[in-house]
């Protein structure tokens, strides 16, 4: 264990973590709504510094990034724990295990990051935000070997840890869950609003992308839509956006999302955003990365096969428009 960052010590022994807006006051012996940080004798200390359950090489297109590096693979690594409490979640079981996972230091982690390949590191499969300390570790070992890092989040950080991290971080995919407050409470145990605020703020800090989970009923309804578009028309509308079907997992026994809603979803964003996909299902649309001035199709997807057809550098081949994708 190490001791974390950003908590204060409190009567009786008792501590407040300033991580996460969840503000947990934790009492002696006792962990935090994530689970992973636990007060001991009035010191907060994280449960999963060094320690990690998944390593995998990935393309960079599952976190999902469509615009950064397209084609290539990033290391990806994730623990346990997690800061919200998603009914739908499709990593709980390893979000939820008590098991501590393989011992690992930064320094491996680093030497590891430009292997197979990859282009760096993604920290993932759990909320990165709650790995706090081991991953600002990483990151700046792997930002020094000049490789890049990602984080694939949930967005629910207090904006202090978030400033510290973001120097060192080079791209994010963030979820956006609903436009509506009462979702995020009801359904994640969460609030919406820091949420959005870390898009703001990323936004202009690094390559940020915007994932939306379409649950039928529940956050699929075209106003939702509309005001997540017109969010991310704010961060600008340059910023792809996925819409992704939902699949019932863990508490939630909802049927899957259904194609029409998707493609639904996909014509309302295409109205106002540049770039707008499609994942976790095949379809015909969704998958292209288009100019959006010429038409041009500059990326091509099958699944998470990727074919670099109409690029020169990160400018269209077509009519020399300059693209916002990292390449």
């Amino acid at each position: 264990m190490k001791e974390a960052a950003y908590f204060e010590k409190i009567e009786d022994r008792k501590v407040r973590c300033h991580l996460c807006p969840k503000e947990c006051v934790i009492a002696d012996g006792k962990k935090g709504f994530c689970r992973v940080r636990t007060n001991l004798e009035g010191v907060l200390y994280s449960d999963i510094y060094e320690h990690i359950l998944a390593c995998n090489l990935d393309p960079v297109e599952k976190k999902p990034l469509y615009h950064f590096h397209p084609g290539k693979p990033i290391l990806s690594i994730g623990t346990r724990g997690c800061n919200q409490r998603c009914d739908f979640c499709q990593n709980w079981e390893m979000i939820e295990t008590e098991v501590a996972g393989t011992y690992i230091t930064s320094d491996e982690i680093a030497s590891m990051a430009d292997r197979g390949g990859s282009i760096g590191v993604a920290y993932t499969y759990n909320e990165p935000f709650i790995w706090f300390e081991f991953v600002l570790e990483c990151a700046r070992k792997v930002k020094k070997r000049g490789l890049s890092n990602v984080l694939v989040t949930n967005g629910y950080v207090n904006i202090e840890p978030l400033e510290e991290l973001l120097p060192f971080i080079d791209a994010m995919n963030i979820d956006v869950k609903s436009m509506e407050p009462a979702f995020y409470e009801k359904i994640c145990k969460s609030t919406l609003e820091p949420v959005l605020n870390t898009c703001r703020i990323s936004k202009k800090r690094c390559h940020v992308e915007i994932t939306n989970l379409l649950i039928p009923g529940l956050n699929d309804s075209d106003d939702l839509i509309e005001e997540l578009v017109e969010f991310v028309v704010e961060l600008g509308k340059d910023t792809p956006l996925h819409f992704s079907a939902y699949y019932p997992c863990y508490k939630m026994t909802i049927p899957p999302t259904p194609v029409g809603t998707l493609l639904r979803a996909y014509e309302i964003a295409k109205e106002k955003l540049d770039y707008v996909y499609l994942g976790n299902v095949r379809t015909n649309e969704g998958g292209l990365t288009c100019c959006p001035s010429c038409g041009k199709v500059v990326i091509e997807r099958d699944g998470y096969i990727t074919r670099t057809i109409g690029l020169e550098g990160n400018f269209c081949a077509g009519c020399g428009k300059l693209l916002p994708i990292v390449v």
